[in-house]
């Protein structure tokens, strides 16, 4: 997850609430509930569901509302329907996928990271940033949301890497995300202004249903948000960004590109031996050039690794020329790596050094630390600690991969499993 502008104040300490306590294992995740959710059908599917069923059509405008507009997490408090309709409702469908949802609070209030259990057990996270009106820029609300239960690519310096790929999520379970944070928002009078793909998971591994759920939030019949406020987040996923153009979409592309050079993005980036570095940016240049749309590129500041002045003149030289953004951001200590973030001197060295060379750079600066605010913290915290021989041989693994890769070497270990061109 990358956090905008930075915190106006030091952080301060979360309040403590109680959290879900350890998550299953994937192996011993329960079972699903199969019922559909409602927030993942058009309106013309619940349509049909009503007529069918013997329904005025009519019926389906006031279930929806509800969903998107409501405030109400169950069926039968949607008092405008009549009692079995309620009662047949619920026997067919889910009001909301996220069966509990815990929140913690930093930054003052302006960071809120929500920790969601769906109905099998298995936990996945949201962040919602707030950004007070400042000059001449309004005030701003932006979710970070998940696409997936985990993540098959395993970034070593991701939270959601340690977790491992558990599965991909329903579109209701993306979309709940979002109505979650808006009721949440609704209650004091504001509403979401900005929805970034940048939570667990690979989006473009679960395009189908990361654009059903695009298609839901911009639809002014459900969410109604525009798709330039909108922004889906890709490791590399090169089949599945060249299919996103062909789309021509308006939504921004970000990519965590974290490294200019093969040798080193192989390593923190291990979907980069399937698809390299030239070959992602070669897909990116071309999205860029069929929407009119700048990319994002994100990079994840890591000391001594990928923030040297070799880093920044590849990374000139890659993007040079290219409707392009970058943004740096130190990285967020994760447990059971060897790595620190990069101190902010240097990012800034770094960043100067690139602008220097015609490309739009911004320094971004963390914000929910204290809430394990990034990308699968807080679901790995609760995941259960590994022995400490897992850790040691985690690092060691980590530590001779990064200099094998500071020589130059290529990687030979094979492509993430989960991670091939029929994923996308």
């Amino acid at each position: 997850m990358t956090p905008e502008t930075p915190a106006e104040t030091p952080p301060e300490k979360p309040a403590i609430i109680p959290l879900f306590g350890l998550r299953p294992a994937p192996s011993a995740a329960g079972p699903r509930d199969q019922r559909p959710g409602i927030s993942g059908l058009a309106p013309g599917e619940l349509e049909a569901w009503m007529t069918a069923n013997g329904h005025p059509a009519f019926r389906a405008r006031q279930v929806l509302d509800a969903a998107w507009r409501g405030k109400q997490t169950t069926f039968a408090e949607i008092h405008t329907l009549p009692p079995a309709l309620r009662d047949a409702l619920d026997a067919a469908f889910r009001l909301d996928t996220m069966a509990e949802t815990e929140i913690l609070e930093t930054d003052g209030g302006l960071t809120e990271k929500a920790l969601h259990r769906l109905s099998d057990g298995l936990l996945i996270e949201s962040v919602l940033m707030h950004y007070p009106a400042r000059g001449a820029n309004r005030e701003r609300h932006t979710l970070c949301i998940s696409s997936q239960a985990g993540c098959a690519v395993g970034c070593p310096f991701c939270a959601t890497g340690e977790l491992g790929m558990e599965r991909d999520l329903e579109i209701a379970e993306i979309l709940d995300q979002v109505r979650n944070a808006q009721r949440r928002l609704v209650a004091d009078g504001k509403h979401l202004t900005n929805i970034v793909f940048m939570g667990m998971g690979e989006p473009l591994l679960n395009l189908d249903r990361v654009l059903a759920s695009i298609e839901a939030l911009n639809d002014k019949a459900r969410f109604g948000l525009g798709a330039r406020h909108i922004t889906v987040s890709t490791s590399g996923v090169v089949p599945g960004i060249r299919r996103l153009t062909a789309l021509g979409p308006q939504f921004t592309l970000a990519v965590s590109l974290h490294a200019a050079r093969n040798p080193l993005r192989d390593v923190l980036v291990p979907l980069n031996r399937r698809w390299p570095v030239e070959e992602v940016v070669a897909a990116a240049r071309e999205h860029a050039a069929t929407t009119g749309r700048r990319v994002t590129y994100e990079l994840t500041m890591i000391d001594g690794i990928n923030d040297t002045d070799a880093d920044a003149d590849a990374l000139a030289v890659l993007l040079r020329g290219d409707l392009a953004h970058v943004n740096l951001i130190p990285m967020n200590q994760v447990a059971h790596t060897p790595w620190t973030g990069t101190p902010i001197p240097v990012v800034e060295r770094f960043a100067e050094r690139v602008r220097a060379a015609g490309i739009a750079v911004t320094i971004r600066f963390n914000r929910g630390t204290e809430i394990g605010a990034a990308c699968g913290q807080l679901a790995a915290e609760h995941a259960g600690q590994p022995t400490p021989i897992v850790v040691q041989r985690r690092r060691e693994r980590i530590v001779a991969q990064s200099a094998a890769a500071l020589r130059g070497e290529r990687s030979l270990e094979p492509v993430p499993a989960g991670t091939g061109e029929g994923s996308a």
